[in-house]
């Protein structure tokens, strides 16, 4: 039988919730920049936010009493956004181009054969 929930709880629950949220998202943001500029100390403060994003999850479990099929609910939940930032990068990087490779040049030479047209 599932442990009722206790009043002082359901607050500790739902900043665990928005704290989860924000973690997740900057965890995110912080991946995908530490990537475009090749900066580490963004990979470290993206991988200090999946921690607090852990830990965020850790309290919410608690004060929600999870447990059983709930807590390998919370396990896949984490798996997914350590793993989700990764496929989403190798997706985009695959079908876009680098810094403008494939960008048409859309402002006319006007030191070209053709008189500054576009062709």
């Amino acid at each position: 039988m599932i442990d009722p929930v206790a009043v002082n709880d359901i607050m500790a629950a739902a900043i665990a919730g928005a704290l989860i949220i924000l973690f997740g998202a900057t965890y995110a943001l912080l991946f995908a920049f530490s990537r475009i500029r090749g900066q580490r100390l963004l990979m470290i403060g993206a991988y200090l936010a999946y921690g607090l994003l852990v830990v965020s999850v850790a309290v919410l479990a608690r004060t929600l009493n999870l447990e059983g099929f709930w807590q390998s609910v919370t396990a896949v939940m984490l798996v997914g956004y350590f793993v989700a930032p990764r496929l989403i990068w190798h997706l985009c990087a695959g079908t876009h181009p680098p810094h403008g490779d494939d960008i048409p040049d859309t402002h006319p030479n006007p030191h070209s054969a053709s008189g500054g047209t576009m062709q």
